[in-house]
């Protein structure tokens, strides 16, 4: 989890995140087959790991890119820089939110939503 105001983020940085750019090497990991385009943003320990029940399924998905929590949260920077407290804001209502959008995905995956998700993407 990272906020706009986060200071481990260089100006270059900045500029990468706020164009997407810095997500282009996980290119790579597609090809490899260890990422999707679409699914579930990569874990961040502490968070997938503990998922129990049915919210653990969405750990069946591969990685990706672009998926519909991903579309939702695209400025979660933005948001969590407007919150006090972000890392319990984060816990409380995106963390959960992310977990219900990723198993409403899961349970109704299609290929033609896919390629409506990575057209989202590329054309805001």
């Amino acid at each position: 989890m990272t906020s706009i105001d986060d200071h481990r983020i260089t100006p270059t940085g900045k500029i990468l995140r706020k164009w997407k750019i810095d997500e282009l090497p996980q290119l790579w990991n597609i090809l490899v087959g260890d990422m999707s385009f679409v699914g579930p943003r990569p874990d961040v320990p502490g968070y997938l790991d503990k998922l129990q029940g049915q919210d653990a399924d969405i750990a069946t998905l591969r990685p990706g890119i672009t998926g519909p929590a991903t579309l939702k949260y695209r400025n979660e920077e933005e948001i969590l820089s407007k919150v006090e407290n972000q890392q319990d804001y984060n816990d409380r209502v995106i963390w959960p939110d992310k977990v219900r959008i990723n198993k409403k995905y899961l349970e109704n995956w299609s290929f033609h939503k896919d390629i409506a998700y990575i057209k989202r993407t590329f054309f805001r």
